[in-house]
């Protein structure tokens, strides 16, 4: 079966009917083991709802149902990201100050920010990566070619209610949601291994795709954005993905330091 997988209903992508394998681990863990696992499956819960909201803010428009749940979220004030902390004291404020026109204000501001005036390729902070990484800020470039080719060998396919490039932000972001959740599957599971390498598939992507070209997003977004809600999403992502290296570098420090150890050529 194909799975639409965005809990928020944005309909961006299915996963193949490729579901982990593999027995849970036989041997019991120790207690202080067992300990940190359910710790970390909390933080990748956590991973997953964040990773699927920024997906879902940059998808489409906010409708009613959105900007209700998000009035009614409780912002971090301390997550150890300055820039994480000062979106959501931008987010708090602005969404403190919501009125009967909000939704339109919104709707107008991605308008201006995503989708510009079609003048020329600067007139927006366009969301796709081929766009930020190819010299003349083109649609479907190499970069569009690189990630279609990871969904593919993941098993992930666009729904086809997705017309945009495969490039594009929303579907990136979601990508990684899959991974992390498939990551959540295994480590439920005890199946250590596939959860550490699911999660050096998402930093692999995080460090060749998402934080190659988001920084340049984001000051774009700051830009173009008339309200502090988009510029709050732009510095919001960039906190995210920054904290999302760094835990993950933490996680996989000896996978890591492994392929940095492996030699990439063979002398004779």
């Amino acid at each position: 079966m194909n799975d639409t997988v965005d809990a928020r209903d944005s309909y961006v992508v299915e996963e193949a009917c490729n579901e982990l394998g593999g027995a849970a681990a036989g041997a019991q863990n120790s207690a202080q083991g067992s300990a940190e696992t359910e710790v970390l499956i909390n933080i990748t819960k956590g991973r997953i709802a964040t990773y699927g909201l920024l997906s879902r803010l940059y998808y489409q428009e906010v409708d009613a149902a959105l900007l209700d749940e998000l009035c009614q979220m409780r912002m971090p004030t301390n997550t150890g990201s300055v820039q994480a902390d000062e979106a959501y004291r931008m987010l708090h404020g602005y969404l403190n100050g919501c009125w009967e026109r909000t939704l339109t204000e919104l709707a107008v501001d991605y308008a201006r920010v995503f989708l510009g005036n079609g003048i020329n390729a600067y007139s927006a902070a366009y969301p796709y990566e081929s766009v930020h990484t190819s010299s003349k800020r083109l649609l479907m470039q190499e970069a569009r070619d690189e990630v279609l080719a990871i969904y593919r060998a993941n098993g992930i396919k666009k729904c086809d209610k997705w017309k945009l490039g495969e490039d594009h932000i929303a579907l990136e972001l979601e990508f990684e949601q899959i991974m992390t959740m498939r990551s959540l599957d295994a480590l439920q599971e005890n199946d250590e291994a596939t959860a550490a390498k699911l999660m050096l598939t998402q930093y692999n992507f995080l460090v060749d795709h998402l934080l190659a070209w988001a920084p340049m997003l984001n000051d774009e977004m700051q830009k173009f954005a008339h309200t502090n809600f988009y510029r709050a999403l732009g510095k919001l992502t960039m906190g995210f993905l920054q904290a999302e290296r760094e835990l993950l570098q933490d996680l996989l420090a000896d996978e890591l330091a492994l392929t940095k150890a492996s030699p990439t050529t063979i002398e004779q």
